[in-house]
Parts: structure tokens; sequence; C-alpha cells
């Protein structure tokens, strides 16, 4: 009923004391100004102005306008400056999700070129596997999700309708067989799956887990799972030990290693796909937009490999 062009005539007459005067404050033209208040006149129902001569003055009404404007006018200024400073990428604040290998690789490089670009622009960050972190995005509860799918999979597997999501891929991750520095087949250019079948196997997360059930049943076996944990520090100390074997991700290799696990690539070859994952509302605000090109652009980047574990 009340918009903010006419609050702003309310305050301008209540200021200059005439049509004439608040035309000139706010560079309309004097008609102009009588059409707006003849406009909000019609909207509140009542009269806001009485004409006193060449001079006018608001009535009680009109008062009541005047003087909640002021601080009406400035929440609006304030709030166009904030939404100003978000486009400009002068502020702004991104939730950001990834499953756990990413959060050592992939992450912080993203992070770092936010803050070093866009230093008022504050991310957030949980780690997440992808059914939560897409559970996440689909509730509002993050802008960005960093998830994976093996081969033969999508990102949902069915836990999560993806039509409302826009996936950016990021890199395509090689999964490898860890072994003991001593283990007979360390020495070999290719794992061959089907020769483990008597070994005891650490399995990862749930994902992970079915991944591995996959490739061992297309191998001929079910493995024996002696071992399982997320934490891939704690796989590589186990794989150390001798007490199993695992496959891991790239990622980890990356950022990892252990001097006496010894990694080969797997015959058939197994990959996943890591994408970035987003709204399509989403994908168009500034700070997101900047942390989701800061990820694609983390993931082409060189890697800092990190001490033997």
């Amino acid at each position: 009923m009340i918009d903010a062009a006419g609050l702003r005539v309310m305050r301008a007459i209540a200021d200059e004391g005439s049509f004439t005067g608040a035309a000139l404050s706010l560079g309309y033209s004097q008609p102009a100004i009588s059409q707006m208040v003849r406009r909000l006149e019609q909207r509140t129902g009542t009269v806001l102005v009485e004409r006193v001569g060449r001079n006018v003055r608001l009535t009680e009404a009109g008062q009541v306008l005047a003087r909640h404007a002021v601080n009406v006018l400035a929440a609006l200024d304030a709030a166009e400056e904030e939404v100003a400073a978000i486009a400009g990428l002068r502020a702004g604040r991104v939730r950001l999700m990834a499953f756990p290998s990413s959060s050592a690789t992939l992450v912080p490089r993203a992070l770092a070129l936010v803050k070093e670009r866009y230093p008022e622009v504050k991310v957030s960050f949980t780690e997440a596997e992808p059914p939560e972190s897409l559970a996440a995005l689909r509730a509002g509860e993050c802008d960005l999700a960093v998830a994976f799918a093996y081969e033969g999979t999508d990102l949902g597997r069915g836990e999560e309708d993806l039509d409302m999501f826009v996936t950016r891929k990021l890199l395509d991750d090689e999964v490898r067989l860890a072994l003991p520095k001593d283990h007979p087949m360390a020495k070999e250019k290719v794992a061959d799956l089907s020769k483990l079948s008597e070994e005891s196997w650490i399995a990862g997360c749930p994902r992970c887990r079915g991944h591995l059930l996959s490739l061992c049943n297309r191998a001929g076996f079910v493995p024996n799972v002696s071992f399982e944990t997320e934490d891939y520090v704690a796989v590589l100390g186990l794989v150390a030990e001798g007490l199993g074997v695992a496959l891991i991700p790239d990622l980890i290799l990356r950022t990892a290693h252990h001097r006496d696990v010894v990694t080969l690539p797997i015959h058939p070859a197994s990959r996943r796909a890591v994408h970035v994952v987003t709204t399509a509302d989403l994908q168009r605000v500034p700070a997101v937009k900047a942390t989701l090109d800061a990820l694609c652009e983390s993931a082409h980047s060189p890697t800092r490999v990190l001490a033997d574990v």
C-alpha cells in the first residue's frame, strides 16, 4: 500500500514545506509530486496534505508517514548497500560441504583462492559424504556440495533426485590398491584383484564399501572386510602394519603417503568422478560462483604432498 517513493515524497514535503521545494530536492517535476501524493492518499484512504495558500502542511496522517519515513528509508538504504556489497563481492557468505578425501586437497586451495581474491567473502566448510551433503543442499543448509560417484552410478544413487541441481565436473579420480611394501604383489606394475581373494580388506565409507564389493564381485570373490574406517590416514597405517589391503583414491595419495605402503593401479581400471553441485539460482550468486570457480581451478592445480604418515 505504501511504497518507498511515496515515503520519500512525504519526507521531502515535511522538510521543504511545499510541492515545489519537494520537487526540487527529489529531482521530480511539481506535477509529478502532486500525482504521487494523490496516489498515496487513494491507497491510504485519507488526506495526507493540506494546502495553505502557496504552501502545504501535512495532516496528522501525513506527519505519521513522514516520521516513519526516516527509519524506513534509512533501513532501505542500508539494505541496498549490503546487497550492492554482496553483488560486488565486497561481502557475502558461502556454505560449502565436501567429502573427507577432498578436504585435504581440493578444498584448502579453493578456500585460499577465495580469501586472496575476495577477503570480505566468508566461506564456511563442513565435511560430509555425498548422501548427507546433497540432502543438505536440497534443504537449503549449504550452497555448494563437493560429491563423487563411481563409474556406473550417478551422484544421487537413488538417494537424491538430481533434477533441481546443477553439477560441474571437477576431475576423474583413479582408485588404486594399497599394499604393504613386502607384499608378494608389491613389485607388480598392475594389481590383479582376482589374486587377492584370500586377503583381509579395509573398507571405507558406505559408497566406497559398495564399490569395493562390486569390484571384487566382478573379480570372482566376496572380500573379507576385517576393518572399516573412513579415515584414510588410518587405512594407510593398517596397510603398513600388514593387517589388510585397501582401495585408495588418488586424491588421498596426492597429499599423503606411507613409506611402508605401495600403491598400484588396478585391472580393470576404476575411477570415480568428482563434481561440485549447487542449484541454478545459487550459481548466479556472486560469492557462490566465485567459490565454485575456485574449486574448478583447484582441481587442476598442483597439490602439495604431505610428509609420510
